[in-house]
């Protein structure tokens, strides 16, 4: 593999979500530690599975993994780092200071803002040491979906300067009390991100144009503040041991076709191409074997094993979703999930289908790595599609406050806010409000929201809670009102899918969303499982495998959600209108032509 020769001490993997970052950075961190070298391996996702991979229970401390000599591993997981950094500011008052100014510092440490800054004090402390943290010889970054790494990223840059500028408003004032200790610290990190003798950015791709569309966005937003990607990893290429039948060679013919038309900021880095492999990446065998070639697997699985099992308990259609939404006639529909799960497709689908029923349908994503003009390809009558551009709703968010607010303020004044708002924060708000029109035009059409990976999605909808609470709080308990989080948290108003795909991460990660939705109030309304290999009936014993490994994790979903559907993997993309309604009505694969 190119990418591991002569590893410089950090590595880190970026992609879209499901294009297998979490498995090649494991599979690498076992390679380096068993050529004898010391090595840490780090997740700085808010949804990290890297202790399902690795088959270990890892924490927000290091952990060493007892069957692995030399390597250890480390989940850096928000929410802990939040409370561990909320601690260490409120602690040392606790006792001096009186009960309800303990309550109104911990109020201001308790937005996303500081579960952002306490991620990124873990984050940064590990790349600022210059001979790296306890004498490790690399360290292996397993980093989040695209949208959430590229922004991870972009903190230290951003967060220096903002210091550098001053201390912003006071709703930051608390996390930034913490930062401004470690000034020096940030500006480290920044340079080891831009030091190609120190720092490999592996991007990570399936063969798919979106995939590999996504990580040529990463690159150049990567390029713009200075960190350069230096290699490519194109994972989970169908080998030609997954047989011959119509659904295998399309999927190779696409793949192909996605690889000739790769984009050219990222053809000309060094790539590397991994096949899939009939089972899933768990544990440190299948680990092991991830970056040699892919054996034989002609002989699959048996014809006895493959003729027992039982179709007929696969869930409904996406059709028969869609046929119960627009008993309603208008309503929210959330489509939630990991990033790379597929929810651009879904949701596109279900707006397509409700709008070739003749009903009013409005599109929209906060995905800031949004595709839904690439699935859609064209216009399609009796549905409005529009985007929550985070850039330009931050823009526009900062030019309203500096009208409306900064009206009444002298030039100091004005200068103070114009400072408070370059706080990372604002983004936050901003998008907020924006999603907020969406929930409220769904009083009068269906309203389709494609939203962000998972991470971004649980800080919006954080943001919605902060929202409720304060205007409870301002308002009391017993106000007649209706706040966009009530409209979340009720069902007929709202309907939250749930999308996966049928493998063991996605279907874990999509129930650790369902458990955080609980807590915020909110139920999803039903699963849908996409990308079914399963569910397309495959011939080969490769895919066959592969199809038997879906079997469990579909039964999975279904003992988790109210009503479920699924959506077979396609012969060809689900791209435009016709293509779409053909999912909803029952996702045949199309033949081969």
């Amino acid at each position: 593999m190119r990418f591991l020769d002569d590893p410089p001490h950090f590595l880190f993997f970026t992609g879209k979500g499901g294009v297998g970052k979490t498995s090649v950075a494991c599979a690498t961190a076992v390679a380096l530690a068993e050529q004898g070298r010391r090595v840490l391996l780090v997740s700085t996702d808010p949804a990290s599975n890297v202790a399902q991979v690795l088959g270990v229970t890892i924490g927000n401390t290091i952990t060493a993994i007892p069957e692995v000599p030399g390597l250890d591993a480390l989940e850096i997981d928000p929410e802990e780092a939040a409370e561990a950094y909320r601690e260490r500011i409120v602690g040392p008052v606790r006792g001096l200071l009186p009960e309800k100014e303990i309550a109104s510092i911990t109020e201001q440490l308790s937005g996303s803002c500081t579960t952002e800054v306490a991620s990124f004090n873990e984050f940064t402390a590990l790349l600022a040491e210059p001979t790296g943290p306890g004498g490790y010889e690399h360290v292996v970054f397993d980093t989040a979906p695209t949208g959430h790494t590229v922004r991870l990223l972009q903190l230290p840059g951003s967060w220096t300067d903002f210091l550098e500028a001053g201390k912003g408003d006071a709703s930051c004032l608390g996390p930034l009390a913490g930062l401004e200790k470690q000034r020096s610290t940030y500006a480290d990190a920044v340079s080891a991100l831009k030091d190609p003798h120190r720092t490999r950015l592996v991007l990570v791709a399936r063969a798919q144009s979106s995939s590999l569309a996504e990580i040529d966005r990463t690159n150049l937003e990567l390029g713009q503040i200075g960190i350069h990607a230096t290699h490519v990893i194109v994972n989970g290429v169908l080998p030609t041991e997954a047989g011959d039948e119509d659904l295998a060679r399309a999927v190779r013919a696409r793949e192909a076709a996605a690889l000739d038309a790769i984009p050219m900021g990222v053809a000309a880095l060094p790539r590397d191409v991994i096949e899939l492999r009939p089972s899933n990446m768990l544990g440190l065998s299948a680990l092991r074997s991830l970056l040699v070639p892919s054996p034989s697997a002609r002989e699959g699985v048996g014809h006895d094993l493959w003729d027992t099992l039982d179709t007929s308990s696969l869930p409904d259609t996406l059709g028969t979703l869609v046929g119960e939404i627009e008993q309603d006639e208008h309503g929210l529909v959330l489509c939630m999930g990991k990033g790379g799960v597929g929810k651009t497709t879904v949701a596109a689908a279900i707006a397509v289908a409700l709008a070739g029923r003749g009903h009013a349908v409005h599109l929209t994503t906060t995905d800031p790595a949004a595709h839904l003009q690439e699935t859609l390809d064209g216009t399609v009558e009796g549905l409005r599609v529009s985007r929550i551009d985070p850039v330009q709703a931050t823009a526009d968010y900062r030019a309203r406050v500096m009208a409306s607010k900064g009206a009444t303020l002298d030039d100091a004044g004005r200068a103070n806010l114009a400072e408070d708002l370059l706080s990372p924060c604002t983004e936050e708000v901003a998008v907020f409000q924006q999603f907020s029109k969406a929930v409220h035009e769904s009083r009068r059409e269906f309203v389709v929201v494609d939203t962000a990976p998972t991470g971004h999605t649980l800080l919006l909808l954080d943001a919605a809670g902060s929202y409720h609470r304060d205007v409870v709080r301002q308002m009391g308990e017993t106000a007649r009102l209706t706040t966009p989080l009530m409209r979340l948290q009720d069902p007929r108003q709202t309907k939250v899918v749930l999308v996966t795909l049928a493998e063991p991460t996605p279907v874990a990660e999509a129930k650790g969303l369902q458990e955080d939705l609980a807590r915020a109030g909110i139920h999803p309304w039903a699963w849908v499982v996409n990308g079914s290999i399963l569910a397309a009936r495959p011939e080969s014993p490769f895919l066959r495998t592969r199809a038997l490994g879906e079997a469990e994790q579909i039964g999975v979903v279904q003992g988790l959600s109210d009503r479920a559907a699924v959506v077979p993997l396609l012969a060809r993309e689900p791209i435009g209108e016709q293509r779409l309604a053909a999912l909803v009505e029952g996702g045949v694969a199309e033949p081969v032509g």
